[in-house]
């Protein structure tokens, strides 16, 4: 079966839908059932190196990357591209970049629908797109993928596509890599690579304001630290957003300033030692389709205190400290019962690590892979 999947969205591999696009080619390929093809912008191809042999790479001119121009390649181009390679399949995991039609069938994966939640997530044009356009497109595709039960409740609800028509398929997490380590070597590792030579909490997101709540949270470590005294710190690991610039002020203006450091993106290699150095993952977004850091931090045996706004109620179970992301005042205490509570954090530590076991990338590659051969006909 030749299946077709684009990946010229992936922004450089900072972002969600590409560590979705990256796990789900590794298991294809490692799967060996799929003759698969990967289009990729032509400067991006390094990012498929590991997959060197096992599928074929396509490269996309540099000049389809703008986001206009990239809708209007996924129109016009990529479907001529399926035509010529007599492509049974093509998936497109953005719902940004759906297509209208195709000469094959097609497979979309819809990560969330944020801009129905989150006022102000994008500009006015991608909102628009977001919410009327994508409408339209989603219901011509012949497979609908939702990465939770909540995106698929939503898409039922703001795209009239019935859940019952829709696979929900559950991200996964490679366990190989996210696993507990040597706690002490890891610390030592990310006090050398990213200064942090004293307990930290870690937020892991891209800086984007008002989504990830980055504002929120600084506000609640920072009444954390005047309230306890404690020395602390809180790192925020990831790549500048929209509304970065609000997030760093709100930081600069912060009384424990000196106690907040940005990381940047944090790449793939370097998360599992940052997740078990950390004394606590915190995670407090406003909206989520499905929520990977979370559930990655728990598989490393990170205690994690969370939004269970979106999907993380359904993605956290009970293995998280749930707090209200828009109560400073709530994350401040959560914050203050953990680092205070060895008995706390231990029993949230026992718990990820047993809710991180019901995701894996290699089950949801096959679950996947299932719905190809559904679209194409069996």
């Amino acid at each position: 079966m030749r299946v077709g999947l684009t990946a010229t969205m992936i922004q450089g591999g900072k972002s969600g839908v590409a560590q979705y696009v990256f796990s789900l080619v590794r298991e294809l390929v490692r799967g060996g059932r799929v003759d698969l093809t990967v289009f990729a912008l032509e400067d991006e191809l390094g990012l498929f190196d590991y997959a060197a042999g096992g599928c074929r790479v396509v490269p996309v001119p540099r000049r389809a990357a703008p986001p206009v121009k990239n809708i209007l390649w996924h129109q016009v181009e990529l479907p001529r591209l399926a035509g010529e390679m007599k492509l049974d399949v093509l998936h497109v995991p953005s719902y940004r970049r759906l297509v209208r039609r195709a000469p094959c069938p097609t497979v979309g994966t819809i990560h969330d629908l944020a801009p129905f939640h989150v006022r102000g997530k994008y500009d006015v044009a991608r909102m628009f797109y977001g919410r009327v356009v994508v409408k339209t497109l989603a219901r011509r595709q012949k497979e609908i993928i939702a990465v939770s039960r909540c995106t698929a409740r939503d898409i039922e609800r703001f795209f009239g596509i019935p859940e019952s028509r829709q696979h929900v398929i559950h991200n996964g997490i490679d366990h190989e890599r996210f696993r507990p380590g040597d706690a002490g070597m890891d610390r030592e590792e990310v006090a050398r690579r990213h200064g942090l030579d004293r307990p930290y909490f870690l937020y892991v997101s891209r800086l984007e304001h008002p989504a990830k709540n980055h504002v929120r949270l600084i506000e609640a470590f920072a009444a954390f630290k005047r309230e306890t005294g404690s020395d602390w710190l809180l790192a925020l690991g990831g790549g500048d957003w929209h509304g970065a610039e609000a997030i760093r002020a709100a930081a600069a203006a912060a009384d424990c300033a000196g106690d907040i450091r940005f990381l940047g993106f944090v790449p793939d290699g370097g998360l599992p030692a940052l997740y078990r150095g950390a004394e606590a993952m915190v995670y407090p977004s406003l909206f989520e389709g499905f929520g990977l850091p979370p559930v990655e931090a728990m598989a490393c045996g990170t205690p994690v205190i969370s939004s269970s706004r979106g999907a993380l109620e359904e993605v956290i179970g009970d293995a998280a400290l749930v707090v209200d992301p828009e109560s400073v005042e709530g994350m401040a205490r959560a914050l203050g019962e953990l680092a205070g509570s060895r008995e706390l954090a231990g029993r949230m530590r026992e718990r990820g690590l047993a809710n991180a076991g019901r995701f894996d990338w290699g089950r949801t590659a096959e679950q996947v892979e299932a719905v190809y051969r559904k679209a194409a006909g069996g």
